[in-house]
């Protein structure tokens, strides 16, 4: 069946990095979008990135631009979000998910994915 496990959080300081990781099964990675999303204790879920299915160009909210890449290696049928420079706002549980049409247009509500993963608590600390 299909199924995104992510793996790859954990606790850093500030000024850190850290690659979460996407690892997907049960479907042909290379036909879907991906996008990688967030949701801070008390907060929304907010839309982090995500790369296209038809051009695999990858976008950004503004919060994270420059700091954030997003990657696809098909052969590991993976996708990779590396973050640099982490500040205690980017603490969140980090989910990945997939979807057809939903990269860009969707990111920011999160709409038009599906396919959920469990996530990865992402903890950024002194």
């Amino acid at each position: 069946q299909v199924q995104l496990v992510e793996s790859g959080g954990g606790l850093v300081q500030p000024g850190g990095s850290l690659t979460l990781s996407c690892a997907a099964s049960g479907f042909n990675l290379d036909l879907w979008g991906i996008g990688w999303f967030r949701q801070a204790p008390g907060k929304a879920r907010e839309g982090v990135s995500c790369i296209s299915r038809t051009d695999a160009n990858a976008y950004y909210t503004d919060s994270v631009k420059g700091r954030f890449t997003i990657s696809r290696d098909s052969t590991k049928s993976t996708v990779y979000l590396r973050m640099n420079s982490l500040n205690p706002e980017d603490t969140a549980v980090y989910f990945c998910a997939r979807t057809w049409t939903g990269c860009p247009s969707g990111l920011s509500e999160g709409t038009a994915f599906g396919s959920w993963g469990q996530g990865t608590q992402v903890t950024v600390s002194s």
